[in-house]
């Protein structure tokens, strides 16, 4: 649509617009809302337990007095009178990580979103035709042309992750995603620094295929890991700080690209090449896997890992996670099953 209305340069409607369709798409989506499902979390948290059992039910498709919809009720009531019991999480206790480790998680949150933004998407993402026109020597037009092709790939490899983020986890396509977002970096500064017809081609090449490692990783991760990681009490501030973190980054990179580019030329890509393989170490050391994890077993992680004592890791306490919470839901089957018993069985169980 950008692109198209490029061809109307002299006319305002060629910019007011593409930015006045983004409202018919927020309208839109605006139309849905009525019809989402309330969190049962939330309701939880609000003390409205039947309505977080309707909730339930709806999500999981079952009838209300379902055994699968008894089990995560109580799980999830468990866990906030848990998360309850560390007092309410406000922005001093942001700084504090306590037996839910708070902060750690709303760390690991907004560093998704530093990943996301400061790994220099926005350099291909707001400047490409600038990119393309300044770096390379494309023609305005082409630059355009070219811009508007590789916003549609991007949407398609961001798509693509829907089918591969549970397959492969949260972890390893971040660390697939910044070995080789840093390598498209790498080999685009390199090619530019060379400067021949045929390593501007090459340079060109690896900057298209960015969004390919970009899409399948840190493009989506970024808004949902922050979601995932934090714990029932803080997961909207968390959201809210990583959310906060990522515009800042926007505002960074989109600030000094164009000065960049313009003052260090090609050297200015040898720096997203470096901060990406930073990540990498940060990544490998201290991100958690999230995939195939309820929230609750992510609560429980956190507090089986780093209780006194504990010498368990990360990937210990994720199992051990799974075997408490597991053994929780056969009690709570087992007791709603006894419950269910006429009196006299209860009698010959006793005896």
């Amino acid at each position: 649509m950008n692109f198209g209305f490029t061809y109307l340069p002299d006319n305002e409607v060629s910019w007011r617009f593409p930015l006045g369709f983004q409202a018919l798409l927020a309208l839109g989506t605006g139309l849905f809302v009525p019809f989402l499902v309330e969190s049962p979390r939330w309701l939880c948290l609000k003390d409205r337990h039947q309505d977080a059992k309707y909730a339930l039910a709806r999500l999981y498709k079952k009838p209300v007095d379902d055994l699968e919809v008894t089990e995560a009720l109580e799980i999830i009531i468990e866990t906030i009178a848990e998360e309850r019991a560390d007092g309410e999480i406000g922005f001093r206790e942001v700084f504090h990580n306590g037996k839910q480790q708070t902060f750690r998680r709303i760390c690991l949150g907004a560093g998704a979103n530093i990943f996301q933004q400061i790994g220099g998407v926005n350099v291909v993402a707001y400047y490409l035709p600038v990119v393309l026109e300044r770096s390379f020597g494309f023609s305005p037009r082409m630059s355009l042309v070219l811009s508007a092709c590789d916003s549609m790939q991007w949407m398609f490899w961001a798509a693509c992750t829907t089918y591969g983020i549970e397959k492969f986890g949260r972890k390893k396509l971040m660390l697939f995603g910044a070995v080789g977002c840093s390598l498209c970096f790498a080999v685009t500064a390199a090619g530019l620094g060379v400067g021949t017809k045929v390593s501007n081609g090459v340079a060109v090449a690896f900057i298209f295929l960015f969004y390919f490692f970009f899409g399948q990783s840190f493009m989506t991760i970024g808004f949902l890991y922050p979601s995932e990681i934090n714990g029932n009490q803080s997961r909207n501030l968390g959201a809210a700080i990583a959310m906060v973190t990522n515009w800042l980054g926007v505002y960074l990179v989109v600030s000094i690209t164009p000065i960049g580019i313009q003052n260090i030329s090609w050297r200015f890509y040898i720096i997203f090449a470096v901060l990406n393989a930073a990540f990498i170490p940060f990544i490998w050391l201290f991100y958690v896997e999230t995939a195939g994890l309820s929230l609750d077993e992510i609560d429980r992680v956190f507090v089986l890992k780093h209780a006194p004592g504990s010498g368990l890791t990360y990937k210990q306490a994720t199992e051990q996670a799974k075997i408490e919470l597991a053994a929780e839901r056969l009690e709570i089957t087992t007791r709603a099953k006894y419950e269910e018993k006429p009196v006299s069985q209860h009698v010959e169980a006793v005896v």
